[in-house]
Order: structure tokens, then C-alpha cells, then sequence
């Protein structure tokens, strides 16, 4: 049982992992979304994803070339869901969990497609202002 507890608590430990969740309590984001957000590189977050999957804390899916990760509907552990209650009612007025939630709305305007082929320059192009025929601003 201790074990399983210093598993859970290292993985939530960490500011990264801890965001990962927060950005989770919205809902099931691919890993492009995340890796978006967080500004870290696909692997640094597969890392980061593989440290929570395995403390019991967040479950995934794979959907065709896309892997998508929600929060653990079920107790892998007998700690997970204590940690996630703990984590769900902190940090909502860390000014770093509200930057990621919104970029986190920008993100989700973005196709996924888009987003996983460009990554944040997607977010540069969203965000220009429309133009007309060969390029003439409006």
C-alpha cells in the first residue's frame, strides 16, 4: 500500500503532471492539445502522461494515429481518487492553470489535424487577421 502511495503522490507531485490533470478535468484531450499547451515537446509529455497513467490517475484511448487521455474513471489504486479529489479543488486561482485554460479554448478552435501537423504555429495562424484575394487585408 505505501508503495502505491509514493507511486501516486510522485506523479502529482510534479508542476507539469499536476497541470496535465487540471487541463484533464475539462474533459479528454489528445495528446497534440496537451503538448500544445503545455509548450513542452511530445515526448517530455508521453513521459509526463506515462508517470500519471501508471500512478492509476488518468486513463487513454487510441482513436486511428490520435491518443487521447481523460481523468481515471475507475480506481486503479486506492489512492488515485483521493489525489485527484485533492488536485480538483486546489489551484483553480494559480495563474498558470488559468493561462493553459485559456489557451486551452484556442486550442480547441484549432482542427486537430492542424494542431497535430503544426503544433503551436496553428495557434499563430488562427489568430491573423482574415484576408482577401491574394492576400489584401480587408
Amino acid at each position: 500500500m505505501l508503495e502505491t502511495f509514493e507511486i501516486t503522490a510522485k506523479a502529482i507531485a510534479d508542476p507539469s503532471r499536476a497541470r496535465i490533470v487540471k487541463l484533464l478535468e475539462n474533459g479528454e484531450l489528445c495528446v497534440c492539445q496537451i503538448t500544445t499547451v503545455l509548450g513542452l515537446a511530445v515526448a517530455t509529455v508521453s513521459k509526463h502522461l506515462s508517470a500519471l497513467k501508471t500512478a492509476g490517475l488518468v486513463q487513454s484511448r487510441r482513436d486511428g494515429k490520435w491518443v487521447y487521455y481523460r481523468l481515471a474513471e475507475r480506481d486503479f489504486n486506492a489512492h488515485a481518487r483521493g489525489f485527484l479529489t485533492l488536485l480538483a479543488a486546489s489551484l483553480d486561482d494559480d495563474p498558470t492553470i488559468a493561462a493553459d485554460r485559456r489557451l486551452l479554448v484556442q486550442v480547441n478552435a484549432v482542427p486537430l489535424q492542424v494542431l497535430c501537423d503544426q503544433g503551436r504555429a496553428a495557434l499563430d495562424l488562427t489568430s491573423q487577421a482574415p484576408t482577401t484575394c491574394c492576400g489584401a487585408s480587408p
